[in-house]
């Protein structure tokens, strides 16, 4: 077997776990927080969201990035010994970090409380704290599967905690409203979901692990070690962290900036929750390119260090394509059927404009993942990171100029403003570093004619649906059933103009989930046009 073909396998094998783990996890994050808004309504949803960017970052930080700088760093290990002093290591540094963030929640609480205009928020603050004490453990264990190339306990520990989370939350707080406690009190609950998911989730790990490291520990430099760990794991989680960031940078803007033109303090509240509710449909928005960007970086620092053939090349313009095609058709698909999708959801179409605005970032977000995925695997990470943060000061800034004349529609295209910044900027460096043409013109063209018959079939058919087929039951149900209708059809008539066009190749299709049976109906297509 060639090096080329068992890398191919690797990356076809690593990709279908990933995909299948994203999967779920990103549905049951969809699933608790669409019930949990029902349960609360948009008050309780702008409480929970207020508080969550706070433990959600270093999560990901710790979870995702320091796992991923662990796994690395026994991956280089000469002997089980040094293995055994890197693990060492990692877990106290990481353990120092958590005990500090902790400190800093529980001391700091009243004053980050305050900051967001918001007292009552402290509780929230300090049970969230104590997630942090359980990512040591958590962060080491999966950098270990990770550095021997099993994926599966890392997937199980995902899912697992994942589902004990969201059972949490949603049985809690349904029992906390039943008992008539506070909105507060609810939200409370499901910080104490995510402590005891994530205290699963190592759990589950140590069910699976067996020290491998066993012998004597060998003498490393601590300070590189620390280092690494540092460097990687800011620099491979940064572009997770954003989406996080943004949500940071409205918990201490939106809420404060509605206060200051004049709403009440409920009046602001509920439509900062109605704002909220954007953020999960952007999570199940992104999933493909999400799952591209976790894949893909060890494929291309394989094939960046290779001195013959193509190299990295036709795998970075795959992804780009993959990335841009999904991206912009659930972008605009969702942004068409928003209203239907907002009352199926969320119960009311309330806030659907600043909604419809906020659905466009799926489509910057789904460039910006592999991108600097992309990059990251050519071992570019310091521009990259640092125009991560250049978009998140933009959004800052745009808050502070827009939401005081649109309310929170102006932090909806704050927020689109902050990520085309990190995506032109991104595009900008890969050309210099990377001189790859990544698509064609009539790529791009044939994308804008599969969005406009997706308008052209999905409008008319709304407004049939709405007006007299569905017309004769509920509000809601009406709702789910035109916009179910709709996004169906919308998406065939995408993936036809699509296919047809063959803008994507047959064998492209097979690195995507379903893909094989996307290729037999693009071949059945074409062979049915002629």
């Amino acid at each position: 077997m060639s090096s080329a073909d068992w890398n191919m396998k690797t990356f076809m094998k690593g990709a279908s776990i990933l995909t299948i783990s994203a999967i779920v996890v990103k549905l049951l994050a969809a699933v608790y927080r669409i019930p949990f808004q029902n349960l609360v309504g948009d008050k309780g949803f702008y409480i929970y969201q207020q508080v969550y960017p706070f433990i959600g970052i270093f999560i990901v930080w710790t979870s995702y990035g320091y796992a991923v700088a662990v796994s690395k760093l026994l991956a280089g290990s000469r002997s089980k010994g040094e293995s055994k002093a890197v693990m060492r290591i990692a877990f106290i540094y990481l353990a120092g970090l958590s005990l500090t963030f902790f400190t800093i929640l529980m001391v700091f609480a009243p004053f980050f409380a305050n900051a967001m205009g918001d007292s009552e928020l402290v509780t929230l603050l300090r049970a969230g704290a104590y997630i942090v004490l359980v990512m040591p453990m958590l962060a080491v264990l999966k950098g270990s599967f990770q550095s021997d190339g099993r994926m599966t306990p890392v997937a199980v520990s995902n899912v697992g905690e994942q589902a004990l989370r969201v059972a949490i939350i949603l049985i809690g707080t349904w029992t906390v409203m039943r008992a008539g406690g506070s909105l507060y009190k609810a939200g409370e609950m499901a910080m104490w979901g995510a402590v005891i998911g994530q205290a699963l989730g190592v759990v589950i790990l140590a069910l699976f692990y067996r020290n491998a490291y066993k012998g004597p520990l060998v003498q490393v430099d601590t300070w590189r070690v620390v280092k690494e760990l540092t460097f990687v794991s800011l620099s491979v989680s940064a572009s997770s962290l954003i989406l996080l960031m943004f949500q940071m940078a409205d918990s201490f803007t939106v809420y404060n900036i509605l206060l200051a033109k004049g709403y009440v303090a409920d009046a602001a509240m509920e439509m900062k929750g109605v704002y909220d509710r954007g953020q999960p449909l952007v999570q199940m928005g992104i999933l493909i390119a999400s799952t591209l960007a976790l894949a893909i970086v060890p494929l291309i620092s394989h094939h960046a260090a290779k001195k013959s053939g193509r190299g990295a090349e036709p795998f970075i313009q795959l992804t780009f394509r993959t990335a841009f095609l999904f991206g912009w058709a659930a972008a605009v698909g969702l942004a068409l059927v928003l209203p239907y999708v907002n009352e199926m959801l969320f119960e009311t179409r309330e806030g659907s404009v600043a909604l419809i605005i906020f659905s466009f970032q799926i489509f910057w977000l789904s460039l910006i993942l592999p991108l600097t995925a992309i990059l990251q695997g050519a071992g570019k990470v310091k521009v990259p990171t640092l125009l991560l943060f250049g978009g998140l000061l933009v959004k800052v800034i745009a808050n502070q100029l827009l939401i005081p004349y649109f309310d929170v529609t102006g932090a909806a295209v704050a927020g689109n403003i902050g990520f085309a910044v990190i995506t032109f900027g991104l595009l900008l460096y890969f050309k210099r570093v990377w001189p790859v043409r990544l698509a064609p013109f009539r790529f791009y063209g044939w994308l804008l004619s599969a969005a406009a018959a997706m308008i052209a079939v999905i409008i008319p058919w709304m407004l049939v649906a709405d007006q007299f087929l569905f017309d004769n039951v509920s509000s809601r149900i009406g709702a789910t059933l035109t916009a179910l209708t709709a996004v169906l059809l919308g998406a065939g008539v995408f993936l036809i103009v699509v296919m047809k066009s063959r803008i994507m190749a047959e064998k492209e299709w097979y690195l995507l989930p379903f893909g094989r049976r996307l290729a037999r109906v693009q071949l059945w297509l074409i062979k049915n046009r002629r």
